[in-house]
């Protein structure tokens, strides 16, 4: 018997938990990060590890800018998290965990500690989960786990990720420490920083449409509450 859970079953379990619509614009964010993790929660190979949480979270929260209303956007990410079994608390707090150390750390610190080539004390637990997927011939490599460890040297030196040499000699450097492939790596985070910027400017958009509409319904109601002098007869 198969009980392997179907992308339809954490959909269905999904929207079970997050009655509320979302927002066009949205929902296929939502989606596809959604999607995302179930096909690695069900791969044999996946183990979660903080830095794939710290890419969860930084793509819900880098896609899921501006949107309405503020109060359920917490709702929609708990709701991911439930609906691939897993605890929202978890990777918000190692998210955080990650992001308070990478802060903590000059961007050359980071990449070699990242890289195994200088072990540092500040966090055991990340060094030895960063050990293991280093020798560990069968990590699951995913586009997540790319974006967390992008967040970490956006968190240490956001000036670093802006500038093409850095960025690259960076992401080869971890790479190459991590035994990871450069060009998937140097792919997935391409696409992601090409994605973040369309949806920065599809964002624009749809702000200068609700401006525009919200204009017209006020010029509407100012011509509907406008006295209208009757014509005077001529006799």
């Amino acid at each position: 018997m198969n009980n392997v859970r179907t992308v339809s079953d954490t959909k269905r379990t999904f929207y079970s938990l997050h009655t509320r619509p979302i927002n066009t614009i949205y929902r296929r964010v939502v989606e596809e990060l959604m999607v995302e993790m179930h096909l690695l929660s069900v791969n044999v190979d996946f183990s979660y590890n903080p830095i794939y949480a710290l890419g969860v979270v930084t793509t819900f929260d880098r896609f899921m800018q501006g949107y309405q209303p503020e109060r359920d956007k917490e709702s929609i990410f708990h709701a991911i998290c439930q609906a691939v079994e897993q605890e929202a608390q978890r990777y918000r707090h190692d998210a955080e965990r990650l992001q308070t150390l990478a802060k903590s750390l000059a961007a050359n610190d980071l990449i070699a500690w990242l890289s195994q080539t200088n072990h540092l004390n500040q966090d055991p637990d990340l060094q030895l989960q960063l050990q293991a997927i280093a020798n560990n011939s069968q990590f699951k490599y995913n586009r997540l786990f790319a974006i967390g460890l992008f967040s970490l040297l956006e968190q240490s030196d956001p000036d670093l990720v802006k500038d093409d040499k850095q960025r690259t000699d960076a992401i080869n450097t971890i790479a190459a420490g991590l035994h990871l492939s450069e060009d998937k790596l140097s792919k997935d985070l391409e696409l992601y920083r090409s994605n973040l910027e369309k949806m920065s400017q599809a964002l624009v958009v749809m702000a200068d449409m609700i401006s525009a509409d919200r204009k017209k319904r006020e010029q509407r109601q100012q011509q509907s509450t406008t006295p209208v002098t009757p014509p005077t007869a001529n006799e």
